[in-house]
């Protein structure tokens, strides 16, 4: 089954393979469960570094524009404004020597690579492209980087916080879902073209400049939606989270295509919205001015102290601690296997 590696193997086979880390005084955040990114302090002790990176292997159009997102979006939830991109692109090649590497594809990929950077003030500084035979799409990896004075980690929450969601639940599954699912769908035409359009909501920098100023703790939900994402920020916190699902705002959009294939919107590949966790006495602040950004922001639910062993997420009562798999992957699989 695709998908990330699994706590427990990071546990065991990566986390503690990171080189001379240990001795190393300048790393502030290493490999962590939960934590997305990097954080180094400059040598000359002015601020912090943030670094992550992100591949892009399920998409099969606007890549490059996701991938500039995603490795972004990391960073700035981490506290930082993202400054730095390198790009790993790899693409399909023809062992057969036909026209299929005419450069069309790599022309594409690198305007949506500028585009997306310019859009959210970073550079290109580098990076490696080429092409392989065994590929049927491109893959990308891209990593961010940016300096800030506060890094903000996703395991900050602390019990008494406030839970805050911006935007709403399974933007980036929706737009999956309309793309690779909407011809076998009997859903509103309309509907299907605003789901796919989400993919251009994707960027969480907007979001992340606000929310930093009052985050304890900031995160990205990417695969498995927000459901996962709140159980990451409990498990590196080592706190209960307790959220209420009709307090996750979901779009309509996002509501129709799930119900249509049997999907939990909470599930679902989650980029695009922000998950942070807010001292109590200063969430309707971070709520109004996200408000006057023109941001969508929703108080969820509320950090609690350990009543157990195990960080866990309490969703409507039920207490869920094992990793969440996203709900997409087995459609991608059962449609595979009906090819």
């Amino acid at each position: 089954m695709p998908g990330k590696v699994s706590p427990d193997d990071l546990l065991a086979f990566v986390f503690e393979r990171t080189g001379a880390a240990a001795t190393d005084e300048t790393i502030v955040q290493g490999p962590a469960d939960g934590e997305d990114a990097a954080a180094i302090d400059w040598p000359d002790g002015d601020g912090t570094l943030v670094v992550s990176s992100d591949p892009i292997s399920l998409a099969a159009s606007q890549v490059g524009e996701l991938g500039v997102y995603v490795a972004s979006n990391d960073v700035a939830v981490s506290g930082a404004d993202p400054r730095w991109l390198t790009a790993v692109v790899l693409l399909p090649g023809d062992a057969d020597g036909d026209d299929t590497a005419d450069g069309s594809l790599i022309e594409e990929i690198s305007h949506d690579l500028d585009a997306a950077a310019r859009e959210i003030g970073a550079s290109i500084v580098g990076g490696h492209s080429e092409y392989v035979d065994q590929l049927e799409r491109p893959i990308l990896s891209l990593t961010a980087m940016g300096a800030t004075d506060r890094f903000v980690p996703t395991g900050g929450a602390e019990p008494g916080d406030a839970v805050v969601l911006t935007k709403a639940a399974g933007i980036e599954g929706t737009a999956i879902l309309a793309a690779d699912f909407g011809d076998e769908l009997d859903i509103d035409p309309d509907v299907r073209e605003r789901a796919e359009g989400f993919l251009d909501e994707i960027s969480v920098v907007p979001d992340a400049r606000i929310v930093r100023e009052y985050a304890t703790a900031m995160h990205d939900p990417t695969e498995g939606g927000v459901a996962a994402g709140l159980l990451e920020v409990a498990r590196a916190s080592g706190v209960r989270l307790e959220v209420e699902r009709d307090a996750v705002p979901i779009r309509e959009e996002t509501a129709t295509l799930c119900e249509a294939v049997g999907v939990d919107p909470l599930r679902i590949f989650g980029s695009g919205a922000l998950l942070a966790t807010v001292l109590d006495e200063e969430v309707e602040e971070c709520l109004a001015a996200l408000e006057d950004a023109g941001l969508e922001g929703t108080e969820i639910g509320t950090v609690r102290a350990l009543d157990g062993d195990a960080p866990e997420l309490v969703l409507d009562g039920e207490s869920i601690t094992e990793p969440i798999e996203d709900d997409l992957y087995p459609l991608w699989a059962q449609a595979d296997s009906d090819e």
